[in-house]
């Protein structure tokens, strides 16, 4: 629930909504927060506490909102806090689970089917001139996905979305590893796929696929992963991004200079995918 000693003195600002307040998240609300209102959503409302009153400390404004995406009331509630506040200017949907933080149910939830929802509730409250951007994953230019796993992910609001894929593809190869990269795919589905309905409020939807990126959460990825030591090294920039390029690219994405760029995805990792794919 939201509390009112959040309550901002710049009421003229605009509202963008930043669901996850982890390290990218915050990176990209800090960003933002030098011309909206920020809506700090999190399925830790203790943290979405904590990080909005660090932004209010660094001067700008911010609600705090416990949220859980993958709960249709929850975010029904999300959706009456940005009504009672006539609308939103940009959405960035930033949370997700890793490979390492879920069994493959849990992953598409919170990658796919917990976007979309929120994408669906607030599609009727989005201001002219609006944006909402879906965090995806370079994994989704890695991979790809069958037919028919295709077709199930072209639903992503479904709630039987995880168990028909999982279905789908066996015990086997319905993994945390697949259920990652094909709610990554579904993402940059979704961004295609919705952007007529946001069009027709004369919003965009983009997807946005981060590389290789150094993150609290991707810090430890190394040791569980001798792969992704093998991809850095192969890295065209030999390096990893930072949080603040992605939040200078999800800056440009909401902002008017990005005006005609709706229903595709910007990927950047430094031409890892390039280099991994053409070699």
């Amino acid at each position: 629930m939201m509390s009112s000693e959040y309550a901002g003195t710049r009421s003229e600002l605009p509202l963008a909504i930043v669901v996850g307040a982890g390290g990218l998240g915050m990176a990209i609300a800090r960003r933002l927060a030098q011309n909206h209102h920020i809506v700090l959503a999190d399925i830790n409302a203790v943290l979405a506490a904590r990080q909005a009153a660090a932004l209010i400390e660094e001067g700008g404004e911010a609600t705090p909102l416990g949220c859980d995406v993958t709960v249709e009331t929850s975010v029904a509630e999300l959706g009456n806090v940005i009504r009672e506040r006539g609308g939103f200017r940009s959405l960035v949907h930033v949370a997700g689970l890793s490979i390492a933080a879920g069994d493959f149910a849990a992953i598409v939830n919170v990658n796919l089917r917990g976007p979309a929802l929120v994408a669906r509730e607030l599609l009727p409250l989005a201001l002219p001139g609006a944006c909402a951007v879906l965090i995806a994953s370079m994994a989704a230019h890695l991979s790809s996905a069958d037919s028919a796993a295709a077709e199930i992910l072209s639903d992503p609001t479904n709630p039987e979305l995880a168990p028909r894929l999982a279905a789908h593809l066996g015990v086997q190869v319905a993994t945390p590893s697949a259920a990652y990269a094909l709610s990554k795919i579904g993402l940059m589905t979704l961004a295609r796929s919705a952007a007529a309905d946001w069009g027709q409020k004369g919003a965009r939807i983009v997807s946005l696929s981060p590389g290789m990126i150094a993150t609290p959460m991707g810090k430890g990825a190394y040791a569980e992963s001798p792969n992704k030591a093998r991809m850095f090294a192969r890295s065209p920039l030999k390096r990893e991004g930072s949080m603040h390029e992605i939040a200078d690219a999800v800056e440009f994405l909401v902002s008017d200079r990005a005006a005609f760029i709706s229903g595709t995805d910007l990927l950047v990792d430094g031409g890892l995918s390039a280099a991994l794919t053409h070699s």
